[in-house]
């Protein structure tokens, strides 16, 4: 017989997953997961993935808990690894501590875990139940398991529009559509991916920071640009900083080379992807190549050009639209470029999650449909 969950662990693993959430855009190319050790009704150690991937949450909580562990409960947001790379397996860890039970609330796609992790504790004599808020995990890691099953990070497009579906004037003026509060948010959710994307277009035109402001000293997202020709000046503020902040750029094998020299010496670090037939960046190929570098959650503030790409390769997980209070008009600038939908058949849905009021503007925040 199966090993059954208590009453309280959902309790605990909802706060093992809060703990691992506050890793999130910091310990890429490694899920951020989150530990309690319980014993009783008293957690004696919790930990999340630290900055960079390591140390592991297990063994952050492990050392908190110290001779407390042996005999404790474990409560972890994704399976422990079972293999040894910078450091030993952390379900040997588990074990070596004593732990009595573990709780994993999902199984790690990762080839080099797959169950051994939970197998390895189980021949040790570990009471192993897993399951428990398995779907909060599912969506927690989401990142993760996108580059593990498909190669890829997973893709947040965010759009800023007015109500009629606009991201600017006829002119170009887009600031501001959406007020501070929207605006401050948007930091904290880049804060939460380990890469702000955006399209060439928008670097040239809107010249942006792309990095998290108003949380004090935290880490900064790498900064990737697709541009196929490298076509954005180094002399912008994305050229200038790019010594202090990561700046990646994705071009096309016909980037000048005179382009190529400027921004390395710059300090950004060049990709150089692939063509479609229509003489576009393969975006997927893109995507692939930013999670061979290690990227495992993407932020795209591009426009609508990039949007349109993305959202016709099906590459958009999920869905995050600041709408402002009021209308351009048709001579705007339409927040998706053309996609060629020939019917509603062929337009990629999205189920809402929620929405919130975001100062006097709104936010809905949507999930790709997979029926």
């Amino acid at each position: 017989m199966p090993d059954l969950p208590a009453p309280h662990d959902a309790r605990w693993m909802a706060l093992a997953l809060s703990l691992g959430a506050r890793g999130l855009g910091r310990v890429w190319p490694n899920p951020a997961v989150g530990c309690v050790l319980v014993r009783g009704a008293r957690v004696v150690g919790r930990g999340w993935t630290a900055p960079g991937g390591r140390p592991h949450a297990e063994v952050v909580a492990l050392r908190q808990a110290g001779a407390l562990a042996h005999g404790a409960c474990a409560y972890v947001s994704l399976e422990p690894c079972n293999h040894t790379g910078q450091t030993g397996p952390c379900a040997q860890a588990l074990i070596d501590a004593g732990v009595a039970r573990v709780v994993v609330a999902c199984t790690d796609p990762d080839p080099r875990v797959a169950g051994g992790g939970i197998d390895r504790m189980r021949a040790a004599g570990i009471e192993v139940v897993t399951g428990v808020r398995a779907a909060e995990a599912e969506r927690a890691h989401a990142g993760f398991f996108s580059r593990v099953r498909s190669g890829r990070p997973m893709v947040t497009l965010k759009m800023a529009t007015s109500l009629d579906g606009r991201i600017a004037t006829a002119s170009g003026e887009s600031q501001w559509i959406t007020g501070p509060e929207a605006r401050r948010r948007v930091h904290s959710m880049r804060a939460r991916h380990d890469a702000v994307m955006i399209g060439a277009g928008t670097a040239r035109a809107d010249d942006p920071a792309l990095t998290v402001r108003g949380f004090g000293e935290v880490p900064q997202p790498v900064r990737v640009v697709v541009s196929r020709r490298l076509g954005v000046p180094v002399a912008s503020g994305l050229g200038r900083t790019a010594q202090q902040v990561p700046v990646w750029l994705i071009h096309g094998p016909d980037a000048p080379e005179t382009a190529r020299v400027a921004w390395r010496d710059a300090g950004a670090r060049l990709i150089e992807g692939t063509l479609e037939d229509g003489g576009q960046l393969d975006v997927a190929a893109a995507l692939q190549a930013l999670g061979a570098a290690g990227l495992t959650r993407v932020f795209c503030e591009g426009g609508g050009a990039l949007a349109a790409s993305l959202l016709a390769a099906d590459l958009v997980d999920d869905l995050a639209v600041f709408s402002g209070g009021l209308v351009i008009g048709a001579e705007g600038t339409p927040s998706v470029g053309a996609m060629g939908v020939a019917g509603l058949t062929e337009a990629p849905r999205f189920a809402l999650e929620r929405v919130e009021g975001i100062g006097p503007d709104a936010l809905g925040l949507w999930t790709r449909r997979r029926d």
